[in-house]
């Protein structure tokens, strides 16, 4: 019976975190890990291990859906997932040994810091469009969607070497804590690059599969993916991936924003209290 609950009661908690992840551009695993060791008493190392699977399945379940309404910039993605990619590989690669304390500490810190600029433009819609230079009109990171009332929406981006900057700390995050990562390169695309708020969460869900993807070897090879969690994890994440796309389609960009900014929030404190053990 316990087995039961703990397959119930992990399978209703991933579809949560599929529909939350696929909206706002995260993985599940700030939901699922928390869920996995304060809740069920899941040891940390494992808890990490399905944080990285459930962020690729987010990514599996989302990413189809937004490539093909367009709202997904893949030229942008592609270029920010060499520094995301390669921090990945490297956080992953010296996870073994470094203080968790002081990472979740310093990242949950940063995490609330850059909630300021976030609320200064909550109610933003669309941002002003700069003129693309330098490398970002080299590589042409620009890009448009429409709004499910018609409405065409162009944007240019800005930023990009501090865009890469952004996405390797993503990748090292995600690579050391398994927890996907996508609020930094959300916050990256978002405040360094200037990109519309869908456009940052819809680019993030399709990278953070190939960011988790990329650490996920190694953490499978240490054993710490068991698929008695696995299992109910994916499935649950893939439809509330499905119902999160749907939602995320018909809601403006404000909202997003405000959604994020809340999942933000209680990231970092989760981050922090993490740290202490709490």
């Amino acid at each position: 019976m316990l087995g039961s609950e703990f397959l119930l009661v992990l399978f209703f908690t991933s579809i949560l975190a599929g529909a939350l992840g696929s909206i706002v551009g995260l993985g599940g695993g700030v939901i699922i890990i928390p869920i996995l060791t304060i809740l069920l008493g899941v040891d940390i190392h494992l808890a990490i291990g399905a944080s990285i699977v459930s962020v690729i399945a987010t990514s599996s379940g989302a990413a189809a859906t937004y490539v093909k309404d367009k709202m997904t910039n893949l030229r942008i993605g592609m270029f920010l997932e060499l520094a995301t990619t390669a921090g990945a590989i490297f956080g992953a690669a010296v996870a073994a040994y470094a203080n968790s304390f002081f990472l979740e500490l310093v990242f949950g810190g940063i995490l609330l810091v850059s909630l300021l600029p976030l609320v200064r433009q909550l109610g933003e819609d669309i941002p002003p469009k700069p003129e693309l230079q330098g490398l970002a009109k080299r590589l042409s990171l620009r890009g448009s969607y429409t709004e499910t009332d018609g409405t065409v929406v162009d944007y240019n981006a800005t930023g990009p070497k501090r865009g890469l900057v952004g996405m390797f700390a993503a990748g090292l995050i995600s690579g050391l804590l398994g927890i996907g990562s996508g609020t930094f390169k959300v916050l990256s695309m978002d405040l360094a690059m200037k990109l519309p708020m869908k456009v940052s969460t819809t680019t993030s869900n399709f990278m953070i599969g190939v960011t988790a993807a990329a650490s996920a070897g190694i953490y499978f090879a240490r054993g710490d993916v068991d698929p008695f969690i696995v299992a109910p994890v994916a499935i649950g994440i893939l439809i509330g991936a499905f119902i999160g796309t749907r939602l995320l389609l018909r809601a403006r960009n404000p909202t997003v924003r405000k959604v994020f900014a809340l999942v933000l929030a209680v990231t970092a404190v989760e981050m922090i209290l993490r740290a202490f053990g709490v």
